[in-house]
């Protein structure tokens, strides 16, 4: 069985700014994998969206994607995650964190086009999927 692809935020912006249709590539996706999303990511897209009705079709969206629990263990696993890494020297944005934390817990692949992924181990990060 495929793994679950948790759609970052990164991806839906860089879509829409190229004048794509992120819903229409994601339904094709939908097809053969689960799609996912998290709090974060929601809320990162959501606030960036000046059309209503666009936000709603993103709502729809999300609303038929597995949702990633991303209540207080995905928090506490965030800052363990944060810390190490910051003790590594690989200090990077607490959302990008909070959303790898989230695609570990579910065993997902995240679909980006955010190279902080890449320096987080146990993440599968790509910015396409075949």
């Amino acid at each position: 069985m495929s793994r679950p692809i948790l759609v970052d935020s990164s991806w839906y912006i860089t879509k829409m700014r190229n004048g794509e249709d992120p819903l229409a590539l994601l339904r094709i996706l939908a097809q053969s994998r689960d799609l996912a999303t998290c709090g974060v990511v929601k809320a990162e897209v959501g606030r960036g969206m000046r059309n209503e009705k666009a936000l709603k079709q993103l709502e729809a969206l999300w609303s038929c994607m597995l949702y990633i629990d991303d209540g207080c263990k995905r928090w506490e696993a965030t800052m363990a995650l944060a810390w190490t890494l910051d003790r590594e020297g690989v200090v990077l944005p607490l959302t990008d964190l909070h959303i790898a934390v989230c695609a570990i817990h579910a065993g997902a692949v995240v679909l980006t086009y955010d190279q902080h992924f890449q320096r987080i181990p146990g993440i599968d990060a790509t910015d396409r999927i075949f």
